[in-house]
């Protein structure tokens, strides 16, 4: 496919992506009920009925906290190639699954279509036997050796994958940046009112005459 094409088939997307947006806000605007009160003005938070005022400033935490779930939730992507590797790797391992076989008597051995098709999901254009001068047998255990090294390097990838996680969650952990509010709060409420700032040991601020 040429870049061309490439490109025509993503202009395409695009306008029909446009075309059916604007489409649907055209009919919707013509078509739905408009009958505006103050119930249906107010601000919507999951059901619940608004205390205050919406514009105040949430403590830092509550980001931190949310990236964080961000964070490990789009990792979670990363477990889809590595899945999809191992478990070729370890489909070639299976003795069960024939990697090459030899078509006529006397013929070099080849690859078997199934071992073929997964060599090019690998990324390999034209796949081989690993010497066409050996037997079959010897061409199978070179390939299933192949395949438990990399089955092994895809389990060693991901424990480097988690120690990374499980070191980024200590390090915010250890620094307190997952702690609450609230958390803080009772902790300096817990302190002797001579290492408490100023305001909260009594409650009120400490006015001094000069």
């Amino acid at each position: 496919m040429s870049p061309t094409t490439v490109a025509a088939y993503v202009l395409l997307f695009v306008v029909v992506g446009a075309v059916f947006l604007a489409v649907n806000l055209i009919v919707g605007r013509l078509l739905r009920p408009k009958n505006p009160n103050v119930e249906k003005l107010e601000v919507y938070e999951c059901g619940e009925p608004t205390i205050g005022s919406s514009f105040v400033q949430f403590d830092l935490r509550f980001y931190v906290v949310a990236l964080l779930f961000i964070i490990f939730d789009v990792e979670v992507a990363f477990f889809f190639p590595w899945a999809a590797t191992y478990g070729k790797a370890t489909h070639l391992m299976d003795p069960r699954f024939a990697v090459v076989e030899s078509v006529t008597e006397g013929a070099p051995p080849t690859l078997t279509p199934k071992a073929a098709e997964l060599f090019r999901e690998f990324g390999v254009p034209n796949p081989t036997v690993p010497d066409a001068k050996l037997s079959v047998a010897e061409n199978t255990r070179q390939v299933r050796e192949s395949a438990s090294l990399l089955a092994k390097a895809s389990i060693f990838d991901i424990l480097v994958f988690f120690a990374v996680l499980m070191v980024g969650f200590a390090y915010v952990w250890s620094r307190g940046d997952l702690d609450w509010v609230r958390a803080v709060s009772d902790e300096r409420s817990s302190q002797p009112a001579s290492l408490q700032p100023i305001g909260i040991a009594s409650g009120t601020e400490t006015v001094t005459a000069g």
